[in-house]
């Protein structure tokens, strides 16, 4: 089941979106409107993770079905169950839809490699390798491997947004001085690790970028 529920007295990033998403969307949503100019008229609702839902959240086919999207390309064959688990999902009123993934510290960026077993590994494999030749990056890292994490969200902002033609946006929301994980205090302390991640993995700016976004929120004004 992609549907798992969260506890309310987590701390780090998973404690911070909820706190963004439940309390102060409007922190969010200003910074997604000011970084994508062509979203500054339109309102964003934000789906997961929700208090009154047991702050849910989603994957798999049960984050398509959540964000109500009909797709050409299905799902299942572009990548095995146990998909990326989105920190946040939201929808806009002209059905642009935003995809969040939320770090608090550093160490959060550096994910492990995929734990998949042999038949999903290949499905993986071929679209992770699919993603990387449209975004022409021409290394020879193993996207499995190493910042997975960070990988498997741009195949999926791929298929939605390549395979699929739905206006979907990834959207990474770095959070600042959030004690509790030591946190970065500055946003150039994040930007130098973001840099780092993405030498690694060789994608600078390529053709999926006009559809990220990086947010740096302060979680001293989420109080």
């Amino acid at each position: 089941m992609g549907i798992v529920k969260q506890k309310s007295d987590g701390k780090g990033s998973l404690k911070d979106i909820q706190q963004v998403i439940n309390n102060f969307p409007e922190i969010l949503n200003t910074q997604i409107k000011k970084g994508i100019s062509s979203l500054k008229q339109d309102e964003i609702e934000w789906l997961s993770p929700l208090k009154e839902n047991d702050y849910c959240e989603y994957s798999d086919i049960d984050f398509i079905n959540l964000l109500e999207l009909n797709l050409v390309h299905p799902l299942e064959s572009f990548w095995p169950k146990r998909g990326p688990q989105w920190d946040a999902l939201g929808k806009s009123n002209k059905g642009d839809v935003f995809l969040v993934e939320a770090k608090a510290n550093i160490p959060e960026i550096v994910s492990s490699p995929t734990g998949a077993g042999q038949a999903s590994k290949i499905i993986i494999d071929k679209s992770l390798i699919e993603t990387k030749l449209f975004l022409n990056s021409k290394n020879n890292v193993d996207w499995s491997g190493k910042f997975y994490q960070y990988t498997n969200r741009l195949a999926h902002l791929y298929f939605l947004r390549v395979l699929n033609n739905i206006p979907a946006w990834l959207v990474n929301v770095y959070f600042l001085n959030d004690k509790s994980v030591h946190g970065p205090k500055s946003v150039e302390e994040w930007q130098g690790a973001i840099k780092v991640m993405k030498t690694y993995l060789g994608v600078g700016n390529h053709k999926l970028s006009k559809y990220m976004i990086d947010v740096f929120i302060d979680v001293n004004d989420l109080k």
